[in-house]
């Protein structure tokens, strides 16, 4: 069942100030900006986002399953204390996720280059967007050293989109790889990667790099795309996971439900996720609404489809599927990484 509209009085000022100043573009993305004939049509449920008397779909309570740890404790201080010392971001902190706490109580985090102000605005992602101010060409150093401190046997590495740049952020990528790959030897490395608007040198410039896992997130399935992700492309995506699959590394993808897909559409977009490329893991997890101003959640699913979801993606082929309600893409990835394959010896 869909949210109801029936409140429209919106936040308190101070709040949509906040949340204006973090989504310089037009909030929830840009659904209507959609190029091609959209397949779907939220615009009864997208609101407007005008300064003042906008309205705001109530967002709904959670199911009782949908409990993650709360952050804190001597780990959490010290994995937070590292990440600020080294001046990184993560996506932990930019996208809200909701293990945060957990993770970073284990000495996990997912780190994010390329700065934090992603050039598109897609309705479900919560990290700043607009146009970034600079390029941090020293960002690949600091992420070696902050990571050979760490010493984890598995990292996970994304960043923003930077579609202003012309090579979509491919060198700092590739930069950042090697860098990762010469401090920490003992280390898997996984990299989530954008589509660079498919452009196949930033594309084969990234794979060349070799990291151990190179991961793109399909995110939706293919007839929510244009509501869901309006400057991406679902095929493109595909060509993007295959390109990767020819470079010889580990292949990864991952989706949300619960946005507006039906049960046939997720198993349709396992089949052409494994037609295009024989992906080794694939993650699916609840989406979460994180603000009034995103997209809203369709329907809240309960964890035994989650489990059906996993049964039927190693059916199709997947080595991996990591399948559940906090499930995100960088969640347990160094449990996925084991179960690929065995681990490198831990440095003393």
């Amino acid at each position: 069942m869909l949210p109801s509209t029936s409140e429209t009085s919106g936040p308190a000022p101070t709040a949509l100030e906040r949340t204006l100043a973090r989504h310089p573009r037009p909030l929830g993305g840009d659904t209507a900006r959609s190029v091609g004939d959209a397949v779907v049509s939220l615009g009864e449920l997208v609101l407007n986002n005008r300064e003042s008397g906008a309205q705001h779909l109530r967002m709904g309570r959670k199911p009782p399953w949908l409990r993650a740890q709360a952050p804190g404790g001597e780990a959490f201080l010290r994995t937070k204390a590292i990440i600020d010392e080294h001046r990184l971001h993560t996506v932990c902190q930019e996208a809200s996720c909701p293990n945060i706490g957990e993770c970073w109580s284990r000495g996990a985090a997912t780190i994010m280059i390329l700065g934090d102000t992603c050039t598109r605005a897609c309705g479900f992602c919560n990290v700043k967007t607009g146009r970034p101010p600079v390029l941090d060409l020293d960002e690949p150093r600091r992420v070696a050293e902050a990571l050979a401190r760490v010493r984890l046997r598995h990292v996970v590495i994304t960043s923003v989109n930077r579609d202003e740049l012309a090579d979509g952020g491919a060198a700092i990528w590739a930069e950042t790889i090697a860098r990762v790959k010469a401090a920490c030897p003992w280390m898997s490395l996984e990299c989530l990667v954008g589509d660079f608007a498919g452009d196949e040198s930033a594309i084969a410039t990234v794979v060349a790099a070799q990291p151990t896992i190179l991961a793109h997130n399909l995110e939706t399935v293919r007839r929510m795309h244009p509501a869901v992700r309006p400057q991406a492309r679902y095929e493109r995506s595909l060509e993007v996971l295959r390109r990767f699959r020819e470079g010889g590394v580990v292949v990864k993808t991952g989706i949300m439900v619960g946005i507006g897909e039906r049960d046939d559409e997720v198993a349709e977009l396992m089949d052409d996720v494994q037609r295009a490329s024989r992906a080794d893991v694939l993650t699916i997890g609840q989406y979460l609404q994180p603000t009034r101003n995103h997209l809203p959640v369709a329907r809240w699913v309960e964890p035994g489809r989650f489990e059906q979801f996993r049964r039927e993606g190693l059916a199709r082929g997947f080595r991996v599927v990591e399948s559940g309600p906090l499930v995100r893409s960088s969640y347990r990835a160094d449990a996925q990484a084991a179960l690929l394959g065995e681990p490198r010896p831990r440095p003393v």
